[in-house]
């Protein structure tokens, strides 16, 4: 076991020197228990910044996506939304419903919405609903204003509440003014990493800054369906809807499939971004700038992987490397 585990950190630490990445941290639960944790390199990439440690907390980019999700199956859960089927056009009546078309939630939470913007910030459609998988940041536009006019809050103030304070979560949150803790995101390598807090805490923004304990936390609640410590924190449902395939079952069968926005392994697929060598049932979120939160409930384990560089990998190989890690990680415990 201690040389697959070097095997893990081996692969982490090559990804970061490759992709000039400043930071990486790394942290697997098994069994409840937190194994293993790695951290290594400083803030940003200059002299003066602070070494990586167990409390730097990085920017998750679209692994945000996780955290809204569960909002959904909230709203699910207690009827807010009546099915995943439901249209589109009844709950953003101020978008043309030509535009929207036969769209519902179920395209939006499973990126087959077919829906993008123009550089004028207006709704365009590329493809009709349900007929191809395509990552777009509409719609998490379009579920961020949902979930804050169905509760009356925004969906990080909706976690806080239900998810966040009584797990005792305080590393976990979308930040608008800069602190020693939060990691700078590397986006040329020539130049200093850059502050990538927002402007608002409502999670329009991608600002949500976690750190790895925690975002490796976040995942062992999916996990356990729920439960942490003896307490049902989340209702199993919730959580068993939030990590079931949601994927229209017309699509393409080299497509991902989704949960409310979770990658889900039923088998294996050509343009998912989890390997081959991954058991069926796992799920697994990531963004742009590096971080993989991966969950393979055959294993019980959790694995949360954190970098601070803006596109990994280069546009050819970045599915290579996604479904690399979590092969290796699946390999660990076979």
């Amino acid at each position: 076991m201690i040389s697959n585990y070097d095997n893990m950190l081996s692969w982490v630490e090559a990804i970061k020197e490759k992709n000039n990445s400043s930071a990486a941290a790394l942290t697997v639960i098994k069994d409840n228990e937190i194994v293993l944790e790695h951290y290594s390199g400083s803030h940003s990439n200059t002299e003066s910044s602070l070494p990586v440690n167990d409390k730097s907390r990085f920017n998750v980019a679209s692994a945000r996506k996780s955290y809204l999700g569960l909002c959904i199956a909230f709203a699910l859960y207690e009827g807010k939304i009546h099915s995943l089927d439901d249209y589109a056009s009844e709950y953003f009546k101020d978008i043309n419903p030509y535009i929207l078309k036969d769209t519902t939630i179920r395209h939006l939470v499973t990126h087959t919405h077919g829906l993008d913007e123009n550089s004028e910030g207006e709704i365009i459609r590329e493809f009709n609903p349900g007929e191809k998988w395509a990552y777009r940041g509409i719609n998490i536009k379009l579920i961020t204003q949902l979930i804050h006019k169905i509760f009356g809050l925004s969906f990080p103030e909706l976690l806080y509440q239900k998810v966040f304070l009584p797990m005792g979560m305080r590393e976990t949150w979308w930040e608008s003014k800069d602190s020693d803790e939060l990691v700078k995101v590397i986006i040329d390598p020539n130049k200093s990493g850059e502050d990538t807090t927002g402007s608002t805490e409502d999670g329009m923004e991608s600002n949500l800054f976690v750190s790895a304990r925690e975002f490796a936390l976040w995942g062992n609640l999916f996990l356990n369906k729920g439960e942490i410590n003896g307490k049902q924190i989340v209702p199993k449902e919730v959580i068993e809807l939030a990590i079931s395939i949601h994927t229209p079952d017309r699509l393409a069968k080299e497509y991902p499939r989704n949960g409310m926005f979770w990658f889900v392994q039923d088998i294996p697929r050509e343009l998912s971004e989890l390997g081959e060598r991954v058991s069926s049932g796992s799920f697994q979120i990531l963004g742009i700038t590096g971080p993989t939160l991966l969950v393979i409930p055959k294993y019980n384990v959790v694995v949360a992987k954190m970098y601070n560089k803006r596109y990994n990998y280069g546009n050819e190989d970045y599915l290579y490397y996604l479904k690399e890690f979590s092969n290796i990680v699946s390999d660990t415990y076979k």
